[in-house]
């Protein structure tokens, strides 16, 4: 806060044009910088801490750059022209007038800000734009106007404004438009509805078709109410697909066109045609089932059908079954109903059937198929009995074969994987002498043969092997038993070559099935597009002639797929760079043809992208750039850049003397751009240079005998150069009107013309130069003058003649330049800026008058321009604020700080300021100089314990009629002096204490003290007791008054002390008494 929160501001390095302010910081110009010299200035500005600076120290510090940049003056005024020009056509586009802006000054300052319309638009009716290049203006209407409302035209006036500092604006000039409404043409949609049919697999820029109205109003703008899907060409009506058709689920659309601008209507019906762009889709992406293998035939074991989203035979599907692999189904071509055929045999024919189903829509031209995978697996049922390897066995044991001894053991064998074989006794063992072992077939004595007599020694046993539902063939085992010694063990049996039946069949199923098991990888080949479509032999860019009729071909584009059916059909588009819809290609060959009338001038390339398309899923494309150069035709006539010319030409001109430079153009190009020019009439007057266009003087010129000619020639494309090829009178004739016809050389030639206006102006005949009467003039300016205040008028004179006589002022040198204007026919100076006598006091010019003769002549004056001070700049202080300090109770007139003040103005002196306290002096403690600005005290007596710091405001005033004041803050610090004695609160204490003994001697008793309003050593006090303590039985604390006992004290006994005070090194008198009761 205070000086601390502010700044000294100073430049870093010496400077010589520039100043800045020490407490704001304002940078001001001491002199006038020349651009031709210098035109960048770079200054550091450093800024220091104030409050550190006022106590000798460096203070904090910061550097910033300030980089200045000298702009040229503004030295010329904008010229501005303007013309109406009547519309061909009435239209939002139409122009009514051209303006052209000029400025002599380079840089900035010559470049024009803006021109606009400043009196006669009041609803804002017409807009003034620019054109591309040059400061050439277009006047177009911002909405449709009622021209009827204003059956006498509009008067609009215009002005330009440069961008120089300061800017200059141009002269004003007012331009009627008038303008005839034209007859109103019924014009509409040639079509109430319009009726389209478009395939699905166009692809997006495919044109459908044009819209348009009839007859071809001045102004159009398309439009339509549904552009997701198509789009429609603004200007030309041509409709065209922006997106994939076959991504919408609509086959007819109805939408509305219309022109913005006429507000006519038609309907567009679009009929969307299917086209064969789906392939069937079967429900699942493979079908994996179980069936018995038992199903009799005929069973549906699987419906595997597809869909096809196309329409009418392109959504007709038909199913089989792919490939010539023998199997026991059949499908059924229409449902994909899956049948058995023939008989299921799991143990002797393949249990797993792994094959193709094809789905084949009836689309042209190419049928879209798509393959699914189908497994059937066939469960095992238990359909085979067991089969014994042996039967009818036959053998002898002795009567006392021992018993659980196996006799003989019988297999079997189920066909069945599954099958679990048992084996049971069916009949035969009724006497229970026999086991069989139902999981082994071991039959083995189950108890002897010796307990029993056995009247025939011959069992006959039934046996029979089952899997738990079927029993194989029951087989009998013939047991003969002998008696006496055991013949050698042996039974013969029949075999039956079961096993070996069964091994073989498995082995010839096995090697089946490893024959006919598929790829565990099934591929839908008809579903996998490879290639993406190529081009064949592309030209980078082909040549077309702009006069090709509608619907002639350009060229044909080739491609290729390597993919079969959909895959590799091609569809042809221009995706890209078909401008104003000028070709069009055929989407299924690819030959491009023009669509809308060509036109070089308008348009002489395009940058074609041509895409093309496979069908497949996923669609390919690949895409190129087709360069197409519009050759030039001989369509556009030549034209002149003017309707007519006209030249000056003094009468005494040499022979061959160029006259006037005529130019034309024309739009074509080569041959048919190149134009010739020639003279029609014979007019011996003047010739022609028929190679360059050059018109000139052929013989003498009397503007008296023949006062005008009118000349016909024909223009060479290079310059259109009119000479002299006679010499000139202008006593004889005056004026020349030539007409002037450019032709050009294309087949058909084409011609145009203008007419030129040759003046021949009088020899000079300028004798005598202008004349000032002095050799310099004065003339004063206040500074602060408002721009364009009046200076002075300087006048000179010319004894001559006519225009010879009519002089012009210009400022052409001084120190003023750019500061002054003159007014070229008046010669009144005027200020061109605003004046500042503190920066620059005074101003030399040099005005030049000079004639308006041939050969011009002119003479200078030298201008002194004294400018007068003003009292604009406010007194300024040499501190912000100050803080000086006095001591309380001074007497009169004792100084406390003087004010120091300066005013910039030159005019200022130092006497000329005034001071006054103005606030923070209510009780008038302190007095002021007016004419010194010293503050001192007057009699009022400071008291600092009232108040220790007064806040004054001093102003300071400068001028005795015109007066400017500014501010400052004067911060008084009033120090202390030893003017309070110290108080205490009560003259006498009386204090009863209770009695003490020995132990608690020493304990503080009771605490007295006083106060000092003064401030540091004027107020520090010290205690001691006077009186009364003979017996020393108290003690006072020096510092802080505590009274202690230091002996014991005894009820009823009293004691009364005195304590006085030392304020400042002092002893005083003055004191308090206290009493002690106990």
């Amino acid at each position: 806060m205070g000086s601390n929160g502010e700044f000294y501001y100073f430049f870093k390095n010496k400077v010589n044009l520039f100043a800045v302010h020490p407490t704001s910081g304002v940078i001001t110009l001491t002199g006038r910088p020349r651009m031709d010299k210098e035109d960048r200035f770079e200054l550091e500005v450093q800024v220091v801490d104030r409050g550190m600076k006022l106590y000798g120290n460096n203070g904090i510090s910061s550097t910033a750059k300030l980089l200045l940049t000298v702009q040229r003056v503004n030295q010329f005024s904008p010229v501005l022209s303007a013309v109406a020009v009547i519309p061909s056509v009435s239209g939002k586009d139409a122009v009514y007038a051209i303006v052209n802006v000029e400025d002599k000054d380079e840089g900035v300052a010559g470049d024009i800000e803006w021109v606009s319309i400043i009196e006669g638009d009041p609803f804002e009716q017409f807009v003034v734009d620019r054109s591309p290049v040059g400061n050439e203006y277009r006047v177009k209407t911002s909405d449709l106007v009622d021209w009827e409302a204003f059956p006498y035209g509009c008067n609009l006036t215009f002005q330009a404004k440069d961008r120089g500092i300061p800017p200059r604006f141009s002269n004003t000039q007012v331009v009627q438009l008038l303008v005839t409404k034209p007859d109103p043409v019924l014009a509409k949609f040639e079509k109430d509805v319009y009726v389209f049919k478009l395939s699905e697999i166009a692809p997006p820029g495919t044109i459908v078709e044009v819209v348009k109205i009839s007859p071809l109003p001045p102004s159009i703008n398309y439009s339509l109410s549904d552009q997701k899907c198509f789009d429609i060409n603004p200007l030309t009506g041509v409709l065209m697909t922006k997106c994939h058709l076959t991504r919408i689920s609509q086959d007819f659309m109805e939408m509305e066109v219309v022109d913005i601008i006429s507000q006519q209507r038609a309907t567009i019906q679009i009929t969307i045609e299917d086209a064969n762009d789906n392939s069937p889709v079967f429900s699942k992406p493979f079908y994996d089932i179980s069936i018995n293998e038992s199903l009799p035939l005929g069973t549906v074991v699987l419906v595997a059908s597809a869909v096809d989203d196309d329409k009418g035979e392109n959504g007709f599907v038909t199913h089989t079954i792919a490939g010539e692999m023998s199997l026991p189904f059949s499908i059924d071509q229409n449902t994909g109903e899956i049948r058995v055929t023939q008989d299921l045999d799991f143990e002797s024919s393949d249990d797993i059937y792994s094959f193709a189903v094809r789905a084949s829509d009836w689309g042209a031209p190419y049928r879209r198929e798509s393959e699914v995978n189908v497994t059937i697996r066939l469960i095992n049922v238990n359909d085979n009995p067991p089969l014994l390897e042996m039967v009818s066995c036959k053998g002898m044991i002795s009567r006392d074969f021992p018993v659980s001894q196996t006799i003989v053991t019988l297999s079997a064998v189920d066909i069945d994987e599954l099958g679990m074989v048992k084996y049971k006794v069916v009949s035969g063992n009724e006497l229970d002498y026999f086991d069989l072992n139902p999981d082994t077939g071991a039959l083995s004595l189950k108890r002897s043969l010796e307990e029993v007599s056995l009247k025939n020694g011959l069992f006959n046993l039934k046996i029979a092997a089952t899997d738990g539902e079927l029993f194989s063939d029951p087989t009998y085992v013939n047991v003969s038993v002998v008696r006496g010694r055991m013949p050698p063990m042996g039974f013969n049996c029949k075999e039956t070559r079961v096993a070996q039946m069964l091994a073989e069949k498995m082995l010839s199923k096995a090697s089946s099935m490893a024959r006919a098991r598929p790829d565990e990888i099934f591929t839908d080949i008809f579903s996998i597009n490879k290639h993406a479509p190529q081009f064949e032999a592309l030209p980078t860019s082909i040549l077309v002639r702009e006069d090709l009729p509608v619907g002639a071909s350009v060229f044909q584009v080739r491609a290729r797929d390597g993919d079969t059916g959909f895959n590799g059909r091609v569809l042809f588009s221009i995706s890209d760079g078909n401008k104003l819809n000028s070709f069009n290609i055929n989407t299924e060959n690819g030959l491009i043809t023009v669509f809308q009338q060509l036109d070089r001038e308008n348009l002489d390339r395009y940058f074609l992208n041509i895409t093309i398309y496979d069908q497949g899923v996923p669609q390919m494309s690949s895409w190129r750039l087709l360069t197409v150069i519009i050759e030039d035709a001989n369509d556009n006539d030549p034209q002149f850049y003017q309707d007519s010319f006209s030249a000056l030409i003094l009468e005494n001109s040499a022979i061959g003397l160029e006259v006037i430079s005529i130019t034309a153009f024309d739009r074509d190009m080569g041959q048919n751009g190149q134009l010739s020019y020639k003279m029609l009439n014979n007019i011996q007057q003047f010739g022609i240079d028929s190679e360059t266009g050059s018109v000139f003087v052929a013989s003498h010129l009397d503007r008296e005998t023949t006062p005008m000619f009118t000349l016909k020639i024909e223009i060479d494309a290079v310059t259109g150069v009119l000479r002299l090829r006679k010499e000139l009178d202008f006593e004889k004739q005056q004026f020349f009107n030539l007409t002037v016809i450019a032709e050009d050389r294309g087949v058909p030639s084409f011609i145009s013309q203008t007419f030129v206006e040759v003046e021949v102006v009088d020899v000079n005949e300028n004798l005598y130069a202008p004349y000032f009467n002095d050799f310099a003039v004065r003339g004063t300016v206040k500074e602060n003058s408002r721009v364009g205040t009046s200076v002075l008028t300087v006048s000179a004179k010319d004894d001559d003649k006519g225009r010879d006589g009519v002089l012009r002022y210009s400022i052409k040198g001084g120190n003023g330049l750019g500061t002054f204007t003159i007014d070229e026919d008046t010669g009144v100076i005027y200020t061109a800026g605003i004046l500042d006598c503190e920066s620059k006091d005074a101003y030399w010019l040099t005005v030049y008058a000079t004639d308006r003769g041939v050969t011009p002549l002119s003479a200078s004056v030298e201008v002194f321009i004294q400018v007068e001070d003003v009292n604009d700049n406010a007194p300024l202080t040499s501190d912000p604020i100050y803080h000086p300090v006095v001591m309380e109770n001074s007497p009169k007139d004792v100084s406390v700080i003087r004010i120091q003040a300066q005013d910039p103005d030159l005019t200022s002196t130092p006497s000329r300021l005034s001071y006054r306290i103005t606030a923070g002096n209510p009780q008038n403690f302190f007095a002021i100089n007016p004419r010194t600005g010293l503050i001192t005290t007057t009699t009022r007596k400071l008291d600092r314990e009232q108040q220790s710091e007064h806040f004054l405001e001093v102003t300071v005033i400068d001028g005795p009629v015109t007066t400017r004041q500014s501010t400052v803050w004067v911060m008084v610090h009033v120090e202390d002096e030893n003017d309070n004695p110290p108080t205490f609160p009560e003259v006498t204490y009386r204090i009863s204490l209770t009695e003490r003994d020995r132990n608690k001697r020493g304990e503080p008793v009771y605490r007295v003290f006083a106060y000092d309003r003064d401030l540091g050593a004027n107020g520090n006090i010290t205690y001691s007791i006077v009186d009364g303590n003979e017996d020393e039985k108290f003690i006072i604390d020096p510092r802080t008054a505590m009274v202690s006992s230091k002996k014991m004290v005894t009820a009823g006994s009293y004691d009364i002390l005195t304590v006085s005070y030392t304020l400042g090194g002092k002893k005083t008198a003055l004191g308090i008494s206290i009493t002690f009761h106990s």
